[in-house]
């Protein structure tokens, strides 16, 4: 079967399956990346207790100001205010704010919207427990070309951007943005469109020990910003999904190969334990688990290992948090409101080991470099959220002791008139012991300085 029939045939399939699935949704009334170990290798880690979680929180008309804004949550149980937001920061209005990404020296996060197109920098080092908007870059459609900024990783000095789509039709071919700390735009590349490539974007994970980086796929602004229910029955809007994911060199920035992995590959982790030497994602639409590796002859290869859930019943895997170890896998479904964890000792067979419903719906999962500790929250899109009494907002914190997550506190995101909680990010008061990965220190750290 073609990459062409192979994508329609699933398109099809998953078009049925959640469509039957939601026909349900819509007749009661109802309708992810990121922990330490999704952060760039060259951003000083956490290693102990977190401090603050920063959650990017879509407004919604009516609720509070109906801006997003950057809300501040103190997390440290040894503080008065445990469990409870000490500061919202307005962007003023709503463009579908979507995921944050922390800088090389963590003094400053980046925040993209998905719909305005508008990147936002914060200070978080100056006082963490209070960012300060320093910059809005709202040229980024004009210098790039591209729409939708999503993912920010950082490199020494650098900010990769991913974004989601592209200004000449609004579609899913799009590249990939460099800017500097400064918020000076620096670079573009072209996802690859040809040559098995379908130009598609989404997330970035940075390996530089191998001197590489992966990127996985979505789908355009006509489509994530189209109401779920609508879109899937959209037989046509179907085809237009992400199915592919392509490993890049990250010194000269040019892609090495494409992977077929079909089914869009959402987030993008590498094993941070010494000696390890592959990366994972997960297929929203198939379900699938995929590892990627180097074969004996050092070329890179991708093998899906495993199946999540029920495919027949699209639970939606969004949100993956992978272990420091590499040892275990955190891996949300939206449709069910369920996390699972993966047994990863062994890479090419995963087994899972544990579930546990989290809420309604749930989205993004964030744990501690330690494991200890794993956070929730709800929000998909604003147009994929479920509906009515099911559409909960809210960040979850739970105690995991490797046998069953316990609730330590949770926050209602409508109840405090925030909105929708989407991604989080880790700070500590305190950044002056705080140092990257070994892993980050090498030539390729030093070119990507340049």
């Amino acid at each position: 079967m073609n990459g062409e029939k192979y994508a329609n045939h699933w398109s099809r399939k998953i078009a049925l399956a959640l469509g039957a699935t939601l026909a349900g949704v819509a007749l009661s009334g109802g309708q992810a990346l990121a922990d330490e170990t999704s952060c760039s290798p060259y951003t000083p880690l956490i290693k102990g207790q977190e401090d603050l979680v920063y959650v990017w929180v879509l407004g919604v008309k009516g609720v509070g100001d109906g801006s997003d804004k950057l809300v501040t949550v103190d997390v440290n149980p040894s503080s008065k205010t445990y469990g409870k937001v000490i500061h919202k920061l307005s962007v003023g209005g709503r463009g579908e704010v979507h995921h944050v990404g922390l800088s090389d020296d963590r003094r400053q996060l980046w925040g993209g919207a998905l719909d305005s197109s508008k990147i936002y920098i914060f200070d978080i080092g100056t006082d963490p427990a209070k960012p300060k908007l320093t910059k809005t870059i709202s040229n980024f459609v004009q210098k790039t070309g591209f729409v939708g900024p999503h993912s920010f990783i950082a490199m020494p000095g650098r900010m990769l951007i991913t974004p989601l789509s592209n200004n000449k039709d609004h579609g899913g071919e799009t590249g990939i943005a460099v800017y500097n700390n400064k918020g000076d735009f620096v670079a573009r590349h072209p996802i690859p469109a040809v040559g098995g490539g379908d130009g598609y974007g989404y997330d970035a994970g940075i390996n530089p020990q191998k001197n590489v980086f992966l990127t996985s796929s979505f789908t355009g602004w006509n489509n994530y910003m189209m109401d779920l229910g609508k879109l899937v029955k959209d037989s046509e809007a179907m085809k237009h999904m992400g199915n592919t994911s392509v490993m890049w060199d990250l010194k000269t920035m040019k892609p090495q190969k494409v992977f077929q992995t079909p089914g869009a590959p959402l987030e993008v982790r590498w094993s941070w334990k010494p000696g390890d030497n592959w990366a994972v994602t997960t297929t929203a639409l198939t379900s699938k688990i995929w590892v990627y590796t180097q074969d004996t002859k050092g070329e890179w290869q991708v093998k899906d290992v495993g199946t999540i859930g029920d495919p027949a019943k699209i639970p939606l895997p969004v949100d993956i948090s992978i272990t420091k170890d590499g040892r275990g896998m955190w891996i949300n479904t939206f449709m069910d409101g369920t996390t699972r964890y993966w047994d990863m000792s062994d890479p090419m067979q995963p087994k899972e080991t544990f579930t546990k419903k989290i809420g309604s719906q749930v989205n993004m999962v964030s744990q501690s470099y330690d494991g200890k500790r794993v956070y929730y929250t709800s929000s998909l899109l604003a147009n994929w959220d479920k509906k009515g009494k099911d559409d909960e907002q809210f960040l979850k914190m739970y105690n995991w002791d490797g046998k069953d997550l316990t609730l330590a506190f949770e926050i209602d995101f409508y109840k405090e008139k925030l909105g929708r909680a989407h991604h989080m990010k880790f700070q500590a008061r305190d950044l002056t012991t705080l140092k990257p990965l070994a892993s980050a220190q090498g030539v390729p750290a030093l070119i990507a300085r340049k």
